[in-house]
């Protein structure tokens, strides 16, 4: 009869290591989680507030993020590390613990620019386009979502029509993350084939990308709207293997696995942060942590906080092993984004006055998690699709 040695009893505990999370890891995983929150201690976080503050991303994180490996570290060849969902889903955690907008960055540029072009493009698309974004000696985005057609994709109004051998491309798309900073966007539209995926080099005569200000959230982050006025491409440009909406679709899938744990990035900041406030801050001559409605608190964000992250690691698992279904991306969009804003506006009442500052986190990360609730499919619709995977009635239509 084999027996097991528990870990020795400590004092106290972080709220993950209350679920014994690492145990459910790999040495490798464990490694690149390390690596990464490294990287976000040490460059990232101590600038993150005047980055915030001051709504800009410096362009040179990008060639940072290469040399650091998590450019579309979950793709295979072309300079791309290779590594299994899970690593690349505890890369976004750590990501996202420093700022919702290090991940989007990371994101958008590994999971819907490089996915699209991994996927979907010619070998000459992969061989120009991805070993140049992995290193990130070049900056992605992706032109799906438009104004009036933001969780209908189906009604595209951006029009591609055939001229010659050549595309001529007219639209308007919304909400691009990394618009201003890309040196290629792709570009979905429709043709009178269907939609279509095209990649479009920024430099392109009549393409622009307009920065949208005054944002309340996702500030240490570039969002812009993208203007296509007769952009003209070759017949090269087109994404050969992409066919119909489903492409751009499964873009949008990879993309939200990784807000699956990302998400918990910012939950778990902002409850890490204000537990160490409560034990310092001292209220009736006591430390706040010492009372029980503070606890009550505590307790319960650690208890969601850590049920999201076992419900991430299985679809991580999932995702490795025999693949994962759209609407399980949804479960787990939903509710870890959902109990990371509620954790994070929690969070804010147990730092007072406090909290309101960009001294502490929890409030900045419920300003970006209110963006992160809605992009990538709005947490209407991700039930929506729960409830036709339940019912099989597409109530949305």
């Amino acid at each position: 009869m084999s027996t097991t040695t528990a870990p020795p009893k400590k004092d106290t505990y972080s709220p993950l290591e209350l679920f014994g999370i690492d145990r459910l890891l790999g040495e490798d995983e464990r490694d690149i989680a390390a690596t990464v929150r490294k990287f976000v201690d040490t460059r990232l976080r101590p600038n993150v507030e005047d980055w915030f503050e001051s709504a800009t991303l410096p362009r040179e994180l990008a060639k940072e993020f290469g040399d650091l490996g998590v450019l579309g570290m979950h793709l295979q060849g072309y300079g791309c590390a290779g590594t299994n969902a899970v690593s690349y889903g505890l890369a976004c955690l750590e990501l996202e613990a420093g700022d919702s907008g290090f991940r989007s960055f990371v994101s958008v540029q590994g999971s819907l620019s490089m996915f699209s072009i991994y996927r979907y493009g010619s070998e000459e698309h992969k061989s120009e386009w991805l070993p140049r974004l992995a290193a990130g000696d070049a900056i992605g985005c992706f032109g799906l979502t438009e104004p009036d057609f933001g969780s209908n994709p189906a009604g595209m109004r951006t029009r591609a029509r055939r001229d010659g051998s050549d595309w001529v491309l007219n639209g308007t798309k919304m909400w691009i993350t990394n618009g201003n900073l890309a040196d290629v966007a792709t570009v979905w539209a429709q043709t009178d084939d269907g939609i279509a995926g095209f990649l479009v080099p920024t430099n392109t005569p009549g393409f622009a990308a307009n920065a949208i200000h005054k944002k309340l959230s996702l500030r240490a982050s570039v969002t812009s709207e993208l203007v296509l006025d007769n952009v003209r491409l070759p017949a090269s440009a087109q994404l050969p293997l992409a066919e119909g909406l489903g492409a751009p679709l499964s873009c949008l899938n990879e993309a939200r696995f990784g807000i699956v744990f990302g998400s918990l990035g910012a939950a778990r900041d902002s409850l890490e942060t204000t537990i160490a406030y409560t034990q310092a801050r001292e209220v009736f001559d006591r430390p706040l942590s010492s009372y029980q409605l503070t606890q009550e608190k505590l307790a319960n964000m650690t208890v969601e906080l850590g049920k999201g992250m076992l419900l991430a690691i299985h679809l991580g698992r999932m995702k490795d092993a025999e693949g994962v279904r759209p609407e399980q991306i949804s479960l787990g969009k939903l509710n870890n984004v959902r109990e990371a804003l509620a954790i994070a506006r929690e969070c804010r009442t147990l730092l007072g006055g406090s909290g309101i500052t960009l001294e502490y986190s929890p409030l900045r990360h419920a300003n970006n998690l209110e963006s992160v609730l809605t992009y990538e499919g709005t947490s209407e619709m991700h039930l929506l699709s729960i409830g036709k995977a339940l019912t099989g009635q597409a109530a949305f239509r």
